[in-house]
């Protein structure tokens, strides 16, 4: 394995449900890797050894489910995949910075899907894909020099935690009609997100 590999996961916010969790420490202890865990009223602790590393994700305890949250550098290969694959199966956000060399890729996701990639050499900046159409110089301007975008990006995002737990629900129960509507809202939310980030 590449000694100097890196990838930094940043504001990584993934949903779980407690079953996931299990389910995960066991597929990582079959992998082959030493691991702990502990749990309080408000937070599931999964510790898990790389080499002479400990990471530690922290599961944050929301209602009845558990949510992926923070900041985390991994040095280890196959612990960043399993990561990445939580992103994109569970349909997560994160921001993720790959070290390469004198290179940063940097990955925008939302829902688990990549919205922008940038590479980074030195001073340099290149976007090598962003979904959709850039927003225009007017748009951009206002965004950042007004503190609103930032607070309307937390609003929304409180919005999308609501509606989730408004579609679970709504798929526990078999409510089909609730639960098309909270997927339409949850769309409409997305790319509101998505224009904002830009």
């Amino acid at each position: 394995m590449n000694k100097s590999y890196e990838v930094e996961y940043c504001n990584l916010e993934l949903r779980f449900e407690r079953r996931h969790i299990q389910q995960l420490i066991r597929d990582l202890i079959q992998d082959g890797y030493s691991l702990y865990w502990s749990e309080s009223e408000s937070i599931f602790i999964v510790s898990v050894r790389t080499g002479r590393k400990l990471t530690k994700l922290r599961f944050q305890r929301v209602h009845q489910s558990y949510k992926l949250v923070g900041d985390y550098i991994i040095k280890d290969a196959k612990l960043a995949e399993w990561l990445e694959k939580l992103i994109g199966d569970l349909r997560g956000h994160a921001v993720v910075k790959r070290f390469k060399d004198r290179q940063i890729l940097i990955e925008n996701i939302l829902f688990g899907e990549v919205i922008r990639l940038v590479e980074v050499s030195g001073v340099q900046q290149r976007v090598l894909y962003q979904k959709g159409v850039d927003p225009s110089f007017e748009k951009m301007t206002y965004m950042y020099n007004s503190l609103s975008a930032e607070h309307e990006i937390e609003c929304l995002q409180g919005e999308v935690d609501a509606e989730l737990e408004r579609l679970f629900e709504a798929l526990k129960s078999g409510d089909e009609k609730a639960a098309d509507a909270s997927k339409e809202k949850l769309k409409k939310l997305r790319r509101s997100l998505m224009e904002l980030e830009w």
